[in-house]
């Protein structure tokens, strides 16, 4: 019984229960008083003119009063069957990683490489801060972002796995750009709160008042990484050579270990040599705050009941609706008993015009449907057409007067192959609108059909010779078939426009949809929506295969892209 049982939000409700129960009681057995009519008349004239006066005996609205008064503080007590459970908040911990992505962090002094060494460390403290965001920008002689603010894991490793110093569009070691950089995310994803964690093996003067003037005195915010070690390693290329300087000398950058720290000592911030294990790290402070070092203390789940109190409120509206009129209580079991209606009646057809409906039914490629739910003539012309039934769309037409309605009839008599009925249309349609073009154009076509149409039923001349000048008929050719005019489809009524109250456009373009290409041009290629939806998955696949899946270059042509897009800002 525990479990059907329901769980109360507010039973200090109960208390009002007692009250209630007096007062039904004293209404139920309360004594029905005359008044002072029952001293003024005689007895023998109490039953025929005091019974009228009297309350009546039925006790029914107090029972009705008692139940109203029960769901009101069943509703009240808040009962709940269902438990929702929060997850405790997330801690607020942002960080930005800046990243050194320059051709120095290719040194092998620290296998494999510092580089390497780096993805490695900042990978596993993107594991240890699971309930944190860290973003990760990237930078040499220009600053990149390449993770924003975010908790994907995934992503991130997949984006750290292809990247390399190849792929920044500058060269140099500007650092102040990443810290730049760095503090934007902050600002635009956290509100300027978090923290910086700088991964480098050196940095430049220029570099280091620059930062100084853009922490502002809040040198806390900041941490360094240092990556390498003092003695340093030569940078191997690809072809497994040595990288030299200008000089000729093979290149052998090394951690500047004491001046990171002094430079870290000036600002106030912190600084630490990379190491194997994640005590740089700790020192560093970054993950006492992380949410994952302390993430046993925060396994609690706060429980939260579900307030269900309210379905009670729809038989009380019920009752208090019934109550307004004497007797409606008794109807109640007669709403259930209501007749069918002789026509067939639609959900749609309580909040949508027949118009409507159809307009609906037609934007859903249902264009038989839709022409027998339109009222409107132009609107019917319009479905018929699109479903193919081009004489009972000409029929539609015909009731409208407009360039537009002569103009569609000719295209649905013309699809009908009544040639001559169709180029009467087109000629009235420019009787109204002369620069209707779509108009010149099949009524031109139609007039060849029928040209070519009288040549081909005119008897053949006799082959004993050729007199001077005649000239012999053109072979019909299937590209002016009589069956390929250029008829669009019929001029449509925007979505928002009420049918029947559009009249003839000012142009071509508005009195009907595009043509097609010209018959005796070559058609092009079928577009990729045109196609069934298992072909165009297949055309979409083999699209796909032919792009390189190379997540590197994508990179490179996006880190190429800001840079001269700053570069045009700036100039």
């Amino acid at each position: 019984m525990s479990a059907f049982w329901p769980h109360m939000l507010r039973p200090f409700w109960l208390l009002i229960v007692p009250l209630l129960i007096w007062l039904l009681w004293r209404l139920w057995h309360r004594q029905r008083q005359i008044g002072r009519w029952q001293r003024l008349l005689p007895e023998a004239f109490h039953a025929a003119l005091l019974t009228r006066g009297r309350l009546r005996n039925s006790r029914l609205p107090w029972v009705a009063l008692g139940l109203a008064w029960l769901l009101a503080c069943l509703a009240l007590l808040g009962p709940s069957w269902q438990r929702l459970e929060q997850p405790s908040l997330k801690r607020a911990d942002p960080l930005v990683v800046l990243l050194e992505t320059t051709p120095s962090m290719l040194a092998a002094d620290s296998p494999p490489s510092r580089l390497e060494q780096a993805k490695r460390k900042l990978l596993d403290l993107i594991e240890s801060r699971p309930d944190a965001q860290t973003a990760v920008v990237v930078y040499a002689g220009s600053a990149h972002t390449l993770v924003p603010l975010s908790d994907d894991l995934a992503t991130t490793a997949n984006l750290l796995n292809v990247l390399s110093p190849a792929l920044m569009p500058e060269p140099g070691r500007r650092a102040d750009l990443a810290v730049a950089q760095g503090l934007a995310l902050l600002e635009q994803g956290a509100q300027g709160r978090g923290r910086l964690l700088l991964m480098t093996s050196a940095i430049d003067d220029a570099a280091q008042q620059h930062i100084a003037e853009l922490l502002g005195g809040r040198g806390e915010r900041l941490a360094i990484l240092g990556i390498g070690s003092e003695q340093g390693a030569p940078i191997a290329g690809e072809d497994g050579s040595f990288l030299k300087d200008e000089h000729g000398a093979i290149l052998i950058p090394r951690l500047d270990n004491a001046g990171l720290r002094r430079f870290a000592a000036e600002l106030g911030a912190r600084y630490q040599q990379a190491r194997l294990d994640d005590a740089d790290l700790r020192n560093l402070g970054l993950l006492e705050a992380s949410g994952g070092m302390l993430k046993q203390d925060e396994t609690t789940r706060l429980d939260a009941w579900l307030d269900q109190g309210y379905w009670l409120l729809l038989p009380l509206l019920l009752l208090a609706a019934c109550a307004g009129r004497r007797g409606w209580l008794f109807c109640l079991p007669l709403l259930l008993l209501q007749p069918q209606p002789a026509s067939a009646l639609e959900f749609t057809d309580l909040w949508l015009r027949p118009d409507q409906q159809g307009q609906r039914l037609l934007q859903a490629q249902r264009p038989a449907e839709a022409a027998k739910r339109f009222d409107d003539p132009r609107w019917q012309g319009i479905a018929l057409y699109r479903a193919g039934e081009y004489a009972a769309a000409a029929e539609r037409f015909a009731t409208g007067n407009s360039a537009s309605d002569h103009y569609n009839r000719g295209n649905a008599l013309a699809r009908s192959e009544q040639l001559e009925a169709a180029l009467e249309a087109y000629e009235q349609a420019l009787e109204r609108q002369p620069d209707l073009a779509p108009a010149q154009r099949n009524k031109a076509l139609v007039e060849e059909l029928l040209r070519q149409r009288q040549q081909e039923s005119a008897p053949e001349q006799p082959q004993t010779g050729e007199q001077p000048g005649a000239t012999s008929p053109p072979p019909p050719t299937s590209q002016t078939s009589p069956t390929t005019p250029d008829t669009t489809q019929p001029a449509t009524p925007p979505p928002n426009a009420e049918p029947g109250a559009s009249e003839a456009p000012a142009n071509a373009s508005q009195a009907s949809e595009p043509p097609p290409a010209e018959a005796d041009t070559e058609a092009p290629a079928t577009p990729l929506e045109d196609l069934p939806a298992r072909e165009r998955q297949q055309a979409m696949e083999q699209w796909l295969r032919q792009i390189p899946d190379d997540p590197g270059e994508l990179l490179r042509r996006k880190f190429l892209y800001e840079q001269r897009k700053r570069q045009e800002l700036n100039r």
